[in-house]
């Protein structure tokens, strides 16, 4: 079955028993927000809110809000795509597994966009920018955000759809200094395909024009944040993937999504910044406030009974979570062509995905000798140096020579296997000074910060204790201490006020430690409470890599260096207290979350979700 529209996979997930309606009127100012944090964190259905205060439309959120459901919804397509994906990454597969590849050529003509002739449902009626769902997710939000948009643009040197990028970068809608209904802020970042666009036509005279689709069938959200193969157009993907064509129409220079619930068309200004945010991330903490480019808005369309597509954004795992599982689904076959040597990545959705990268690589320069990194460190190179991946700070990367069944999505095993074999005073390898991603503020300045490769391979250099030393001492600016997992440690410190202290704070704790029996011990994580940071893998690896820049965070017991390279003969020490320059965490507001309990108390329709 293909979905015609956002309608059509609701009563698809309706009929299947994935879905539950909130028949109440609810405040999209934080409370929509609320309820769909809860049913997300209960692994709910997805949630149609049929009454949203101050609007004329219908809203639908959690649809992916599972790996379960997320196969659901593509049931019919998922193994056609891996085909399609895999042949264009790599034409040679046909020869060498034919009879897997047939029909792939075939869905994939069968799948190019379509121009339509006729009206597009997209066009029913006009609205006003006001008149939308103004969800806003988090207290300290700027103001109300699209969160799923497909933001489409034209490359001025190339015409046509084929030659369109489709992306996702948050919409904001009201707030600040935008002027309601006729300007929203565009927040888009490093290694974007619209930021290509904009540059080329700031050198022309030629208005840079856009569109914004909301809704319409599930996979046209999913293509816009889709890293596809270099040449395959993200509406020939949102074919595929949907089983129908992605159909168009072009209305005064704008491209026009015939299936979509909304269309936002407008120009963006060139020369023209606003301030952008606060917004609740996928990282658990706000982005700030910045200047971003602003879209002067055209026309607002909307189909007939149109439903609000959205998602609430916050510390992961969150709905979109699930875009990272099907992404790894889909292009798993793919990681050795891209990355020579290379046998499986995890970007650490727990971590917030860009501060952690756990992969696995070959080591085949010198079997002959002893162990030690060599090829995986070339690899680690080329990951840093490649795409969304090179906004990592964190890579830490294992051979599998040493153990064929250890798996990056087995985090804490993962943790186990390096921190076996690491070798602090050797295996750590540091870029300072670079860019890691524009959400991260745990660096040195905004998209500014350090990298740290951590390459292991070879024997067992110790066995990890899994029960703390009984006669640990710590110096005064440190309290409780907890076993993260075996071999980490994570220790209470007093609150970080600034980088001088906290160095002189850590290196007397160093030396308390130095003459201490650790050696099982090969990672400590300081932190502001030790046994929050130690109750999840998840609370260790969130708080350890999003609140830490390697450059300035890193310590190590009886430290040295030589010839610039860093490295410690003892423990490890990552500083992840919270400081004074990062962002706030996301903290639900407690008088709406107690008007909220009333959906899922007797007689609300959320009842049964408690």
């Amino acid at each position: 079955m293909a979905y015609k529209s956002m309608w059509d996979c609701v009563r698809d997930l309706e009929k299947h028993g994935r879905l539950v309606r909130v028949q109440e009127e609810v405040d999209p100012n934080l409370e929509m927000a609320e309820i769909h944090r809860r049913i997300f964190e209960a692994q709910g259905p997805a949630i149609l809110f049929e009454k949203v205060k101050g609007s004329p439309f219908k809203a639908v959120s959690n649809i992916y809000g599972t790996y379960e459901r997320t196969d659901f919804l593509f049931r019919k397509t998922l193994s056609r795509v891996q085909k399609v994906i895999e042949l264009k990454a790599d034409i040679a597969n046909l020869a060498k597994r034919p009879t897997r590849y047939i029909g792939a050529p075939l869905t994939a003509l069968t799948a190019l966009p379509m121009r339509s002739i006729g009206r597009a449902p997209s066009m029913y009626g006009t609205t006003t920018i006001d008149q939308l769902p103004q969800i806003k997710s988090w207290p300290m939000d700027g103001g109300a955000f699209i969160t799923l948009p497909q933001v489409l643009t034209l490359d001025p040197d190339k015409p046509g759809v084929m030659n369109s990028n489709i992306g996702m970068y948050r919409i904001q809608l009201s707030g600040n200094a935008y002027d309601m209904n006729t300007e929203i802020g565009m927040h888009y970042q490093l290694h974007r395909g619209i930021g290509v666009h904009h540059e080329k036509y700031n050198r022309i005279e030629k208005p840079f024009k856009a569109s914004i689709f909301v809704g319409g069938p599930p996979s046209h959200a999913f293509a816009a944040i889709m890293p596809l193969p270099e040449g395959l157009s993200e509406l020939t993907f949102a074919g595929l993937l949907g089983g129908r064509r992605f159909r168009y129409k072009q209305d005064n220079g704008h491209i026009i999504s015939c299936d979509a619930d909304f269309v936002i068309t407008g120009e963006i200004l060139k020369g023209v910044k606003k301030p952008e945010g606060p917004f609740g991330d996928h990282l658990g903490y706000y982005s700030l406030e910045h200047d971003f480019p602003v879209m002067k808005v055209d026309k607002v369309y909307h189909r007939k009974d149109a439903l609000w597509h959205f998602t609430v954004v916050g510390r992961p795992p969150a709905e979109d979570s699930s875009f990272g599982y099907l992404i790894h689904k889909m292009v798993k076959e793919l990681t050795p062509g891209e990355f020579p040597g290379l046998v499986e990545l995890n970007a650490v959705d727990a971590a917030g995905v860009h501060p952690l990268l756990l992969a696995i690589g070959r080591e085949r320069y010198m079997p002959f000798r002893e162990q030690k990194p060599e090829e995986i460190l070339t690899i680690a190179n080329r990951v840093l140096g490649s795409g969304q991946t090179s906004l990592a700070k964190y890579l830490w990367i294992a051979a599998a020579n040493d153990d064929p069944s250890i798996d990056t999505h087995d985090i804490a095993d993962f943790f186990r296997h390096m921190l076996e074999r690491v070798d602090w005073a050797r295996d750590l390898h540091f870029q300072t000074k670079t860019t890691i991603d524009t959400l991260d503020y745990s660096g040195s300045d905004w998209n500014a910060g350090s990298k740290v490769v951590v390459a292991a391979c070879g024997p067992k250099m110790r066995t990890l204790a899994y029960e703390l030393p009984k006669d640990l001492r710590l110096s005064t600016a440190f309290t409780s201490a907890h076993i993260a997992l075996p071999g980490i440690i994570a220790i209470s410190g007093a609150k970080w006020n600034n980088q001088e202290s906290a160095s002189m704070e850590i290196e007397a704790l160093a030396q308390v430690l130095k003459p201490q029996a650790l050696a099982n011990w090969p990672l400590i994580v300081i932190c502001d409470d030790a046994e929050f940071t130690a109750k999840t893998v998840n609370n260790f690896v969130w708080v350890t890599f999003t609140r830490s820049n390697p450059s300035h965070d890193i310590y190590g017991v009886d430290a040295f260096i030589e010839y610039k390279h860093w490295g410690c003969m003892g423990p490890l020490i990552i500083d992840a207290r919270k400081k004074t320059h990062h962002a706030p965490e996301l903290i639900p507001n407690n008088a709406v979350s107690k008007k909220v309990d009333k959906l899922f108390s007797k007689g609300g329709s959320l009842y049964k979700m408690q």
